[in-house]
């Protein structure tokens, strides 16, 4: 799997290198600004991209705007952006277009190896990684008391966070210690109260239910 990683700290860029090698990743490309970035992305077409948002000679939002174009280009592009606090507006432009393949974690969770490879592996393959941080902050911009969200229960909600991280209904059902069965059934209820269609596909479903929240639908 090829991968185009771009952060501008040496040390980082240097350690996520080695980490990527560690479990077999081919690394295309490692670069350190949004010009190279773009260059990477348009001339070695990876199998994703394991982005910083900040990224010279901006320092702004340069790396996540190379990456957004990058996937204009060539839609479906799966990237991973990594970033030092939550912005929302990234990740709703990251959601936005709902095909798939996007990830957004905080980079001082990123030495966590195996979590880390996993989102990357996870991202790739056309799903969705988002840092638990990130839901929060997306589900706390509709108040509960707010429709659609005001609908569900505390479990729903509950349930809903861990869908939007990327795990599959066992996984969620191990960490709540319920059976499977009852997680499908909280799934369809909370598809049923937001208005969106069941769909077998797990990914397209977790952007659905992001997009839908954060684009502030009622």
């Amino acid at each position: 799997m090829r991968v185009v990683l771009a952060e501008d700290l040496f040390l980082l860029r240097d350690g996520l290198v080695r980490m990527l090698e560690a479990y077999d990743f081919e690394i295309a490309a490692a670069v350190e600004s949004g010009p190279e970035l773009s260059r990477a992305l348009a001339e070695l077409e990876p199998d994703v991209a394991v982005v910083d948002v900040r990224l010279p000679p901006s320092h702004t939002d340069e790396g996540l705007q190379c990456a957004l174009q990058a996937r204009r280009d060539r839609p479906g592009l799966p990237v991973l952006v990594l970033s030092q606090h939550v912005e929302q507006l990234y990740a709703r432009e990251l959601l936005a277009d709902g095909t798939g393949g996007v990830g957004y974690l905080l980079k001082d969770r990123v030495f966590d190896a195996e979590q880390f490879i996993d989102a990357v592996r996870r991202v790739a393959a056309g799903g969705t990684a988002m840092d638990p941080q990130v839901i929060q902050q997306l589900l706390s911009r509709r108040s509960v008391g707010d429709q659609p969200l005001g609908r569900l229960t505390p479990r729903e909600l509950e349930v809903l966070e861990l869908m939007a991280q990327g795990r599959s209904n066992a996984a969620i059902a191990t960490q709540l210690v319920v059976t499977e069965r009852a997680i499908a059934k909280h799934t369809s209820n909370i598809f049923a109260k937001l208005g969106l269609e069941v769909s077998d596909d797990d990914n397209r479903r977790v952007l659905a239910v992001l997009a839908y929240l954060d684009q502030g639908h009622h």
